[in-house]
């Protein structure tokens, strides 16, 4: 058997090898995308292909509460008149800055992918994800990913639509990361791989949802500070006990990567 490493602080990364663990013991391990793999809202970051990378006021009032899915397809819908093509969208997204960290935990991962098996959660879109992730050298580490459909249509505009539809309350009109979660692990129960545990990186009020369905088992990274953070340290004031799983907050990272290499460890 071979040695597990020890990380310490931000030296998390293998030189050598892959940790041991016993054979078939896997992890599902899920990211959300904006402000968790890359350190903006990707959203956010098509602006800068904008006339004077701002949006008219008059577009800008059209944003509904809940309804952000079909306020992107208006914006996307002035860009497109603006003349802004896929290129200009594509090198966008392949410069989003990954956060802090995450570069070193992905190239982690990609060591250890006979442990975890990873999926992403993103009320982002299938395109800018794909563009981002393979600039980062990390779209094959996926097995597989949700976001809303996007494309192009035949007068070149970037189009977007909803993910699904879905009765949750907590979450916004065309998209619920629980449903999608849930029923990702019942579908891969069907096909007989059951995780003995789930890790949830994430940042938005929107990763708070998937992660009430976590157990005691399983653990929880949310980016300090930020919603989903926010709302769990709510629930634990307001409702004890109510939340199952283990909570690790992360500024950089390297905190995750730190912490699953000890998970790794502890199955030598």
């Amino acid at each position: 058997m071979k040695r597990c490493f020890e990380g310490v602080g931000l030296r998390c990364f293998l030189k050598n090898g892959t940790v041991a663990a016993p054979q078939g013991q896997k992890y599902l391990l899920v990211f959300d995308f904006d402000e968790t793999i890359v350190n903006e809202n990707s959203d956010d970051s098509v602006l800068q292909v904008a006339p004077d990378k701002t949006l008219p006021e008059s577009l800008r009032q059209t944003f509904q509460e809940g309804s952000y899915n079909k306020y992107m397809q208006h914006v996307l819908r002035y860009l497109g008149d603006q003349g802004v093509k896929m290129a200009d969208f594509k090198a966008v997204y392949e410069k989003i800055p990954l956060s802090p960290g995450m570069r070193d935990l992905l190239q982690y991962l990609a060591k250890q992918q006979a442990h975890f098996e990873i999926i992403l959660i993103s009320d982002a879109n299938m395109f800018g994800i794909e563009c981002a992730l393979k600039a980062a050298g990390a779209y094959s580490l996926f097995r597989k990913i949700f976001s809303n459909p996007s494309s192009f249509d035949k007068r070149g505009y970037f189009t977007l639509g909803p993910y699904h539809s879905h009765s949750c309350p907590r979450c916004p009109a065309n998209m619920c990361k629980h449903k999608i979660l849930t029923e990702y692990l019942a579908e891969r129960a069907q096909e007989g791989t059951r995780f003995e545990r789930v890790f949830y990186v994430g940042d938005g009020a929107n990763d708070f949802c998937p992660s009430t369905a976590m157990k005691s088992s399983d653990v929880a990274f949310p980016r300090k500070g930020y919603p989903m953070h926010q709302l769990i340290l709510e629930m634990e004031k307001t409702q004890p006990g109510t939340y199952q799983a283990t909570v690790v907050p992360w500024d950089s990272a390297a905190e995750v990567c730190c912490y699953l290499q000890d998970v790794l460890k502890q199955k030598c």
